[in-house]
């Protein structure tokens, strides 16, 4: 069986959290780049694979498929780099800053003759697609409605300075509306029709998007409302068994955390914590992965991803439908290349 040779341009957090789903036999990690020596080090380390100093040298090194986790302002240049050596493309989200840049995109892997892929991945986590099973099997009637929240400390985690610019593809909006748009999309199963919104953005000292909320509705007739807040105040993961996003058991007792922890110099507090810093730790959990409380109201149930399984509120019963633990059992993002 001949392996996908994959090059990966960017080693930080995104990576970090790919780590254990590119231990797949059916691919392999042929190169990198990064600015940070350290990574590069530590990729060498793991992987054994060729460290460049380019993506134009990352693209010449025998690779198939880039996978960019490169910063957010640079995903349209450095695909359209990829594109112009014809390797298929594997992009974290968001795809882009614009509509333009996602259109350009678009249109360079068509003239490439190249597959684009934009990763997304929650809406492969297990309960997820569970629950889109559990609505194609026909017992609990149609889709009507979803719910979809997610309270965090997204904006009090360590951040470069662009990561609190929008213009530069920071904020809530560019970093988790994604994955809750992804959701619902794979639950809903149509496209939408139309989309209002709201964004807040109420800390001076951190001047970007940390809030949204929207209300999306799909040509089907299903509605789905979005509300996410970064505030780092409420913690919705009270509502999964304090049970985190990555399936990590997390500590009731640490709230604030996250905004003490900010002391000193949030970059080298990033690094040292990134893919090849001195605090660097692999992801690893027990549980399913998740992005917040996710109710999907259909005629005869509702139902509730959770990290063990589906909660079913049908007419007559009240069950869990349970999902054995997740493979790997190290973690990683569930997603298919």
């Amino acid at each position: 069986m001949k392996k996908l040779r994959i090059g990966i341009a960017g080693l930080g957090r995104a990576f970090s959290l790919m780590v254990p789903t590119l231990r797949d036999p059916r691919i392999e990690v042929v190169a990198a780049t990064d600015p940070r020596p350290a990574a590069l080090r530590r990729f060498k380390k793991d992987f054994g694979g060729q460290t460049c100093k380019s993506i134009e040298e990352l693209c010449a090194s025998g690779i198939d498929v880039v996978y960019i986790a490169t910063p957010h302002q640079f995903h349209a240049q450095h695909s359209e780099i990829v594109f112009s050596f014809k390797k298929h493309v594997l992009v974290e989200k968001p795809m882009a800053l614009s509509l333009d840049e996602c259109r350009g995109m678009i249109e360079a892997a068509k003239k490439a003759g190249v597959h684009l892929i934009v990763g997304h991945s929650h809406s492969f986590d297990a309960p997820v697609l569970r629950a889109r099973k559990l609505i194609d099997g026909g017992r609990y009637g149609a889709v009507k409605m979803i719910t979809a929240v997610n309270f965090t400390d997204f904006l009090y985690r360590p951040r470069r300075p662009e990561e609190l610019d929008t213009a530069r593809g920071g904020g809530a909006v560019y970093n988790q509306a994604a994955h809750q748009v992804d959701i619902v999309r794979l639950l809903a199963g149509g496209k939408t029709k139309s989309v209002r919104s709201m964004t807040g953005a109420w800390d001076s000292a951190r001047p970007t998007e940390g809030a949204y909320s929207a209300l999306l509705v799909f040509e089907n007739g299903v509605f789905a409302s979005l509300t996410y807040s970064g505030y780092a105040h409420f913690d919705s993961d009270e509502f999964t068994g304090w049970i985190g996003e990555m399936g990590q058991k997390k500590d009731p007792s640490a709230y604030g955390r996250a905004r003490k922890s900010l002391v000193g110099n949030e970059l080298d507090l990033k690094t040292t914590k990134n893919y090849g810093g001195l605090a660097f730790k692999p992801p690893r959990s027990k549980h399913h992965q998740h992005f917040g409380v996710l109710i999907v109201s259909c005629e005869k149930a509702d139902l509730r991803p959770l990290p063990e399984g589906v909660m079913v509120y049908a007419d007559g019963e009240k069950r869990l439908d349970p999902l054995p633990a997740p493979r790997p059992a190290s973690g990683g993002r569930g997603r298919a290349l």
